[in-house]
This record gives structure tokens, C-alpha cells and sequence, in this order.
């Protein structure tokens, strides 16, 4: 099955979108800040990440700028993840180059229906 990169620093939330996505047949690997985000995205590879924007070290809008910029990691697709459901945030996470946005707290059906259409995407180019 894909493996996700989930991308949160809260425990919590961390926990709880894992599990779920796990139980779904999802292999799950975490970073807890974003410049481990864009570390892991090069050595893990996975077929998607979901980014959360606030993040210590480096926020997710600069660890997906990173990402975006670099050939080995440009394609991976990176859904942002944000609390903070502003108008204009949707707009400021695709710049950043995130390919799609949700809000926190997740719904998961909606979340799902964004990564599998994705991942389906990807697997028939």
C-alpha cells in the first residue's frame, strides 16, 4: 500500500490520523517538525505528505518550498493541513506549492477522497 508522510508536530493529532489512515491499509511515517519533513521526503519517498503548517524548525510552508524546489522530491503530491481556516490560506498553500488543502480538525471521508485521488492520479499518469 502508498506510504504517507504525515507531517504534524502535535501528538494528538498525529496519533489519531495515523491510526486511521493505518487501518486503511496506509504505511504511515512522521516527522514532527518541517525540516525533518523535507528530510524524510527525500530518504522515505512516500507517495504523498500531509503537511501541517504550524511547525517548529521549519514551517510547513517553507518545508514545502523546500520540497518543491528539489528534483528528487518535486512530484510528491503535498496536501497542507491547516487549523487555521483563513481567507487566502487555500491560496498561500498552493504557492507554496502544496497541491491541495484541508482543515483541521480532518475529516477523514473528505481527506481520503483528496489522497486517493491522488495517489490514483499518480498510478495512471
Amino acid at each position: 500500500m502508498a506510504k504517507i508522510l504525515i507531517v504534524e508536530d502535535n501528538e494528538l493529532n498525529r496519533d489519531m490520523l495515523s491510526r486511521r489512515l493505518e487501518r486503511r491499509g496506509f504505511d504511515v511515517v512522521i516527522g514532527t517538525d518541517g525540516q525533518q519533513g523535507v528530510d524524510m521526503a527525500a530518504s522515505e519517498r512516500p507517495a504523498l505528505i500531509l503537511m501541517d503548517m504550524s511547525l517548529p524548525v521549519v514551517d510547513g510552508w517553507e518545508a514545502t518550498r523546500r520540497i518543491k524546489a528539489d528534483p528528487a522530491t518535486q512530484s510528491i503530491p503535498i496536501i497542507a493541513l491547516t487549523a487555521h481556516a483563513m481567507s487566502g490560506d487555500r491560496e498561500k498553500a498552493i504557492e507554496a506549492g502544496c497541491d491541495d488543502y484541508d482543515t483541521k480538525p480532518v475529516e477523514l471521508d473528505r481527506l481520503l477522497t483528496k489522497i486517493n485521488s491522488f495517489l490514483e492520479a499518480d498510478a495512471h499518469p
